[in-house]
């Protein structure tokens, strides 16, 4: 029989044991709930536009989405009535057109198009969400007499959260570019605060737990985003896509950057910075990045004059970046403002754009600055994949290079990873209603 004191050390050693074992049990407890939680799941975000147009020339549908380096969708865009109805833009590719798969011999009223397309990448990618996209530069102009007006407004949520439903969104993202006075910039935010609660509304009445987001395209020009009611929106919003691009182009007397990071009358971190100080917090603010390049003629680079712009590659002075750097030019690079850009010594041409090492830098700011993530304008710009059927010649030729998603996204690391919404029961489309089973 050992004695005593040995007694007392065993007896000590098997209560820290059980002790150690509980702490170590409710630890483990603890990290179950954490990561398990919505919020745990809320990473960086890898938001990417797709343009219902961009099936036609440019031969990039729904199948060329890489899921694996989004987080975000937004689908461009929707358009508004004179009465403030929100309404489909391209009906056709939007619902209609039948891709491969889809039958012609469906009994009903059922969805196709884009739309189909990416609700069926979305029950294979539950991480994926889609947001309809409303209005954008072309159709901006049709908001100004809509905010302004509480029934033209009323019909704005009315029919954006019936086009929700009916085709299978997770949230609305609101492009207004942008509030001319104060007048419209509060009925900007009246209309952000009514969208939210029908948003509430419209789960409630689905029994659904789950938010459903919504997102504006905010400017980063001082003009444009001084006249913003910041702190009221916010209280309305998931997050906010910074367009911090186009910064220069074929509008100015001077060949610049047109999506640097620091320096210039413009730049990027000064547009978040100012979002910070109206109390926007980091977690909501999402950087944009372009998926193309603007073109300068007849200039000797960034700070000089130029007279002209390029052909480009659907639009003049617009390059893809999958064309770029053009052949013939070379590549620069400004360590300090974080900008890249292509010079033609022979053509006397600049084209401003985001290599992938100027992507790079900038999805490691974001990281550093703890912001939300990045935005890209517009997906089918981007490196990877052919293109079928699509034509070639100079300024459409793709050229090898990274993707500059794959780049943003593998970069910053620790995607949200929340979940999507697959439910529809309330859509006027048959297949939708049964989850395309």
């Amino acid at each position: 029989m050992p004695p005593v004191s040995s007694l007392f050390l065993v007896a000590a050693t098997v209560v820290s044991l059980v002790v150690l074992f509980h702490a170590a049990s409710t630890r483990q407890h603890f990290t179950d709930i954490i990561f398990s939680s919505p919020d745990a799941m809320q990473g960086k975000r890898t938001v990417a536009y797709f343009v219902n147009w961009g099936i036609y020339g440019r031969k990039f549908p729904p199948s060329a989405i890489d899921a694996n380096q989004l987080t975000h969708i937004l689908y461009a865009f929707a358009d508004i009535n004179a009465d403030g109805a929100v309404i489909l833009s391209d009906a056709w590719a939007d619902k209609d057109i039948h891709y491969p798969g889809d039958s012609w011999n469906d009994s009903g009223n059922n969805l196709y198009g884009n739309l189909k397309a990416l609700y069926l990448l979305k029950k294979q990618n539950r991480h994926l969400k889609t947001l309809l996209s409303i209005g954008g530069w072309t159709y901006s102009p049709k908001f100004h007499p809509v905010v302004i007006d509480p029934h033209r407004r009323a019909e704005f949520v009315r029919s954006s959260i019936r086009l929700l439903e009916d085709l299978g969104f997770d949230g609305l993202d609101v492009d207004y570019e942008y509030p001319s006075n104060r007048e419209q910039a509060a009925g900007y935010a009246d209309l952000l605060r009514e969208l939210r609660h029908a948003l509430d509304e419209h789960a409630r009445n689905k029994g659904a737990d789950y938010r459903f987001l919504l997102t504006i395209a905010a400017p980063c020009g001082p003009d444009n985003y001084s006249k913003l009611m910041v702190k009221e929106m916010d209280r309305s919003l998931d997050f906010w896509n910074l367009m911090s691009y186009d910064f220069s182009g074929s509008w100015d007397q001077i060949a610049n950057h047109q999506a640097n990071l620091f320096g210039g009358p413009i730049s990027g971190s000064a547009s978040v910075n100012w979002y910070l100080s109206q109390g926007v917090d980091r977690s909501k603010i999402v950087l944009g990045v372009p998926l193309y390049g603007r073109s300068f003629m007849n200039t000797e680079g960034p700070g000089k004059p130029f007279s002209g712009i390029g052909p480009g590659s659907w639009e003049q002075g617009v390059y893809d970046y999958r064309a770029l750097p053009l052949p013939g030019s070379h590549v620069f690079r400004d360590e300090k403002a974080v900008a890249s850009w292509s010079y033609d010594y022979e053509k006397k041409e600049m084209i401003s754009f985001d290599t992938d090492e100027v992507a790079r830098w900038k999805a490691e700011w974001i990281v550093k600055e703890t912001l939300g993530g990045a935005m890209t304008w517009e997906m089918s710009g981007d490196k990877g994949g052919s293109r079928e059927g699509m034509e070639g010649g100079p300024g459409k030729d793709p050229q090898p290079g990274k993707s500059l998603l794959s780049v943003l996204h593998g970069t910053m690391g620790h995607p949200d990873r929340t979940p999507n919404w697959l439910k529809y029961e309330g859509s006027q489309f048959e297949n939708l209603r049964n989850g395309m089973e």
